[in-house]
């Protein structure tokens, strides 16, 4: 019988633990089919921070390095700068990239450093319990925000992927989801180009994910999914935002 779909060679053989529902799983699955796809099995090397992103290191089957709360860009930064024959991806959470690691991210994408970043954003704090995130919505319930967040007093959410298009050195910047099959080949098709610009050499390279958390926001697997397109999608739009390749 034709074998037609098989785990990824870039994954290890550990079941994901993730809540129901929740999409780390699909998008570890898209990074380790893409690097198993474009030969990068012998020289990926992944970093992670804290938070429900870190558990990744469990599950990709390459080389992986944990760094302090936010600050794996800068981890990362290193690695690349002594191994520079070597791929370096940071995979991380909105909590830890948009919150205390805003400086490191955008820094990295100011120096045009060599790296890709892989940003998944759930619009919260998933692992430490469900509180408002740089990203959280407007009128969104959390934790920290019982009644909703109040733009007067907690700010608007930050639009990583917008913010991060604006900054020279960053070369390829997109905002996807994984909410259909539909938007999941597109993400893998960002993902693809995201590593093509490190491997060009052409300098930074992110990618947004659109993610579920259907246990901090108290929903269903299926209502996840449906407000993510309802209110998450309004709130960051999704796209190619910057890509110098293309020029």
């Amino acid at each position: 019988m034709k074998e037609v779909f098989t785990r990824s060679k870039a994954l290890t053989e550990a079941p994901f633990h993730y809540c129901p529902g929740c999409t780390h799983g699909i998008i570890h699955r898209l990074v380790a089919e893409k690097i198993e796809e474009m030969d990068l099995l012998g020289k990926a090397i992944g970093v992670t921070p804290v938070g429900c992103a870190g558990f990744c290191q469990q599950y990709f089957n390459i080389d992986m390095q944990g760094a302090a709360h936010g600050r794996a860009p800068a981890v990362a930064t290193g690695i690349k700068r002594a191994l520079p024959d070597k791929f370096v991806f940071t995979y991380q959470g909105d909590g830890d990239l948009a919150s205390i690691g805003i400086a490191e991210i955008m820094h990295a994408a100011a120096r045009g450093e060599n790296i890709t970043a892989i940003f998944v954003n759930n619009a919260i704090y998933g692992m430490t319990g469900g509180q408002m995130a740089p990203t959280t919505l407007p009128g969104q319930k959390t934790s920290t925000s019982p009644f909703g967040r109040e733009a007067s007093l907690a700010g608007f959410p930050l639009d990583m992927p917008r913010i991060m298009a604006q900054i020279e050195g960053a070369a390829y910047v997109a905002s996807v989801s994984v909410d259909s099959p539909k938007n999941v080949i597109q993400a893998k098709r960002a993902i693809g180009q995201a590593f093509e610009c490190q491997l060009a050499g052409r300098g930074f390279s992110f990618v947004s994910i659109l993610s579920t958390c259907p246990t901090n926001w108290g929903l269903s697997p299926v209502k996840s999914l449906e407000w993510l397109r309802e209110k998450m999608m309004q709130q960051f739009a999704l796209g190619i935002l910057k890509d110098v390749s293309a020029k």
